[in-house]
């Protein structure tokens, strides 16, 4: 069996297994979904779903991760965003499903997590694993080197970037958790054409525990990842991203997730400037859709489709 469908079905396996014994833990002790009232009247059924299931998701990554970096040191890079990004979203929920403190992390205090997450990922990967500073730049297909300065900047927007992005993304029954899957196949297929080992490890494996969590998280939903998956798949297709020096290619692969995150900003802006006006229904945008009568399972699959042909056409541009 090659490389990646090892890890693969690896990950697989090991989500299927950490689910059926997290699962009945997080209901036994209520840790469940708090539904807004004002969002979209079929979700009010979902408060009460088990939450924090992203627990199964960093668990998985990190052990295969690990188990890998014996023998591929750079895997301990990725390890440090999936696992920093998931601890932080981990005290978030703590915080607001088992201590019930509805607002979780203050904003500076998660914000500075990241920012802490970030710095050690930045510091690594130039000054200990030393993999330069250069991106790929799409449609061209060619390599610039940026100064380090502003490689640093870059790198930072494109991580915290990219996690907040997939966590608003995180809000229909499998919507993060298949448009991720599909981002990383397409990394996965990068990395295999580079023979990059290390890249094909941690695309492979991130496919494999976002669809062992979708095993749980298909509509009806039986568990929801909460921050803590959320923030550690944006993690994961950062790290992949930035490693595989293809960090602009996200604008195209995962625009679904950089367009949700659009709204959010349009939403909240326009708010602001016009007293109380919204631009959507609600925001981010896949509510709008379903608000506008879409049903939740073909909105994912509209942003699973879109998401599909974007990485098709990343390919071959």
């Amino acid at each position: 069996m090659n490389t990646q469908m090892l890890n693969l079905c690896l990950s697989f396996i090991i989500t299927i297994v950490l689910g059926i014994i997290i699962v009945p833990i997080l209901k036994k002790f209520k840790i469940g979904q708090i539904e807004r009232k004002e969002g979209p009247k079929e979700h009010l059924k979902k408060s009460g779903t088990p939450t924090m299931g992203g627990i199964m998701i960093v668990i998985a990554l990190v052990l295969i991760l690990a188990f890998n970096s014996i023998t591929n040191k750079e895997l301990l890079l990725a390890i440090v965003p999936i696992l920093g990004f998931g601890f932080v979203g981990f005290l978030d929920d703590y915080k607001k499903l088992v201590l019930k403190s509805t607002k979780g992390l203050s904003p500076l205090k998660k914000m500075l997590g990241l920012f802490i997450v970030v710095a050690i990922f930045i510091f690594l990967y130039i000054n200990v694993f030393e993999l330069g500073t250069d991106i790929i730049i799409p449609i061209i297909n060619q390599p610039i080197t940026l100064s380090i300065g502003v490689f640093i900047v870059f790198t930072a927007f494109v991580l915290l970037g990219t996690s907040n992005a997939v966590n608003l993304t995180d809000g229909l029954d499998g919507l993060a958790s298949g448009v991720v899957a599909i981002i990383m196949t397409f990394f996965t297929v990068i990395a295999i054409k580079n023979n990059d080992t290390n890249m094909i490890i941690l695309g492979a494996s991130t496919v494999g525990t976002c669809l062992g969590f979708l095993f749980f998280n298909m509509h009806p939903a039986k568990v929801f990842m909460g921050d803590t998956g959320s923030l550690a798949l944006g993690g994961a297709v950062a790290a992949i991203a930035i490693m595989l020096k293809m960090p602009l290619y996200l604008i195209i692969v995962a625009f679904v997730c950089v367009f949700d995150t659009i709204s959010v900003i349009l939403q909240v802006a326009y708010f602001k400037i016009t007293h109380g006006k919204r631009i959507f229904k609600m925001a981010p945008f896949h509510h709008h859709l379903e608000l506008s009568g879409m049903k939740e399972s073909n909105v994912v699959i509209l942003f699973w489709i879109i998401t599909a042909i974007l990485c098709l056409v990343a390919y071959f541009i």
